[in-house]
Parts: structure tokens; sequence; C-alpha cells
């Protein structure tokens, strides 16, 4: 009987160990709140925030979806690596919170050291970009479980923010002013979709869009972050409630946000529609109404702010080179978002 190990079956701790050497060069940080280094087996965060009256942790998980798929067949680990962390920071600054700290997780059928190296130095950098630092996480080797070849991705954010100051869209009124924060294109979501068209369209990913680029090069921008936007306007009275657009799209996503007795009513011809959509459009001969479910169609965020402080809020974002505009209203209703006229392509 030939000797069974763990090698053999699939699992080499000692290119592991070399792996996580490497990714330590990532993950260890000069902040001082993280108290250890990778290695240990939890990480430790200082949580004394003395500044705070009253702090409320803000917790998230996220994974990157179908586009994870997208990534490793085209060769954009960097992409994937900022979609899932602009998203993850994304879901929690819309309640006000400041990121503190990502723990993230690799599942893979077998550990290749230069890919699972770059996962983590983009995970890193892009925590940092956004605010937080990455901690540590877990990478899995599990062979015969996942494909070869295949890298599923996960993380957790740990924000925080001061009680009386969260977002969480309870402040909303009648007459207030719902804006637009536009994507720069598809973000992380309708993969499932585009992959679909893509069969059907074979070459589609090399047909010219928009100033150059390619259908592929476009549905592969990371998706958009808003943090450092939006940061400034924590603590702004005037700001009502913050939506991020993912899937469901608007309507099933700011009226998460919306009070019992309003709804908001979106006017769809004043959406500023990405040239990536209406390509979409045309391939797919897919109705308005699905489009509006599947896809962002050019608005990455929505924020609700009080009638009448729409121009300062503008203004703000102009100087961020956000080009931010009015898209609705809150009226009477039942916490729905209500479409008024139609898509202008």
């Amino acid at each position: 009987m030939n000797e069974i190990t763990y090698e053999k079956s699939g699992v080499d701790i000692n290119n592991a160990d070399a792996t996580k050497r490497e990714m330590a060069k990532y993950v260890n940080s000069d902040n001082r709140r993280v108290l250890n280094k990778v290695g240990a087996f939890a990480s430790l965060y200082d949580v004394k925030f003395p500044e705070m009256k009253n702090p409320v942790l803000v917790l998230k998980t996220e994974e990157p979806g179908s586009k994870q798929k997208f990534a490793f067949k085209y060769k954009k680990i960097k992409n994937i690596c900022y979609d899932m962390i602009n998203h993850l920071t994304n879901d929690i600054i819309v309640m006000g919170a400041t990121p503190l700290t990502v723990q993230d997780a690799i599942i893979c059928s077998k550990i290749e050291k230069d890919v699972v190296s770059d996962l983590v130095k983009y995970i890193s950098q892009a925590c940092k970009e956004n605010g937080s630092v990455l901690t540590g996480g877990e990478t899995s080797e599990q062979p015969d479980v996942v494909e070869k070849g295949v890298y599923v991705l996960t993380s957790s954010i740990v924000g925080i923010v001061e009680k009386d100051e969260i977002i969480d869209g309870s402040k909303i009124e009648k007459g207030d002013v719902v804006l637009a924060l536009p994507s720069n294109g598809i973000h992380t979501n309708g993969f499932s979709f585009l992959r679909m068209l893509m069969e059907q369209f074979p070459g589609i990913e090399n047909e010219i869009v928009e100033n150059g680029e390619t259908f592929l090069e476009i549905i592969m921008r990371s998706h958009s972050p808003y943090y450092k936007v939006l940061a400034p306007l924590f603590g702004n009275k005037a700001l009502r409630g913050m939506a991020h657009i993912t899937g469901g799209g608007i309507q099933d996503n700011l009226n998460r946000i919306l009070p019992e007795n309003l709804s908001a009513e979106i006017d769809l011809a004043k959406i500023k529609i990405l040239p990536i959509f209406k390509f979409i459009k045309e391939k797919s001969q897919a109705s308005d109404k699905e489009l509006l479910r599947t896809f962002n169609m050019g608005v990455g965020m929505t924020a609700v702010v009080k009638k009448g402080a729409e121009g300062e809020f503008l203004e703000h974002f102009k100087k961020f080179g956000t080009a931010a505009y009015v898209i609705g209203e809150i009226i009477d209703g039942n916490k729905t978002v209500v479409f008024k006229n139609n898509l202008q392509y």
C-alpha cells in the first residue's frame, strides 16, 4: 500500500506556508490599531474611540459574484479585488460608517503562489484606498471541492459610526430630493446575464463600445468607490439616506431605506444612461423593465437630501469630480420606488 500524504491528496502545506510568508508583506500594517502581525490565530484590533460618545459597529460580508469567473478567465485579477472591496465599502458607508478593517477569504482547489499573492496585494491596496486596513483572513485549499483553476473570493468589513449620526433613511420626509451619483459601468451585478449574451454573440467581447474601449474592457472596469466623496457629508443633517444600487437596480435598493408611508418617484427620462447599457439593450433586445432590475443603468448610488439642500450637495459632488444630478423626489406611498416617463437612450 502506498503511503498516504496530505500533499498526495492535493494539499501542499509547504507551498501554502511559502505563500503566506509572501502575503504577509501586504497584510502587515503600520496601523496603530492593529496589535499583531500575520501568523497569529486571529487579528487583534484596538477599538478605543474616545472621540465618540456612543460608537456603533457596522458589519457587512460581500463577494463579487460571477464577475470573478470573468476576472480569472481574462486575467483581470486586480480589477476583481477592487470590485469586491469597493462594493463592500459602499455597502457600509450608506449608513454613515467609517471603514475600519477587512478580513478576506480565498478558496481554491490548488494554491498558486503568484496568483494568491497578487490577490492579497490588490485587496490590501483597495482597502487602503477606501480608508480601511486588511488585517488578515483565510486561504483555503480544497481539491475536489473547488474546480481546478477556480478561485472563490469573499470578504467582511467592520466600520464604525456614532449612534446619533447613523444614516438609515428614517428621517426621510415627503418632498425630499433624490440625487444620482453616476456609476462607471456594470459594477458587479448582471454578469450571468452578460455571460448568456456573450454565448449568443461570439466575439462580442472585442466589439468597440465607447471611446475605443471594447465591450470586455468596459464590463471589467472595477466597481466605482464612493467613500471619499461621501465621507465629508457624514453628520450633515440634510443627508437623509443613501442607497447603493446593486442587484435589483434602483427599484429594489432605494426602497430599502424608505419609511413605510413614503415612496420615491424616479423620472427615468433623467437617468444618464451609459453607452454600455445602450449597447446591451440593442444586442439583447431586453425590455427596459428587465434591464432596470438587472443593472444600475448608470446610477451607482442614490442620495436622498432635504428639499432645498440639493444645490449644496451637487456643488460638493462637483468639487470631487462626481457629476451628480437630480432624478426624483419623495412622495406619499408605501415604501416603493415608482417610475415615471421612459428611459432615454
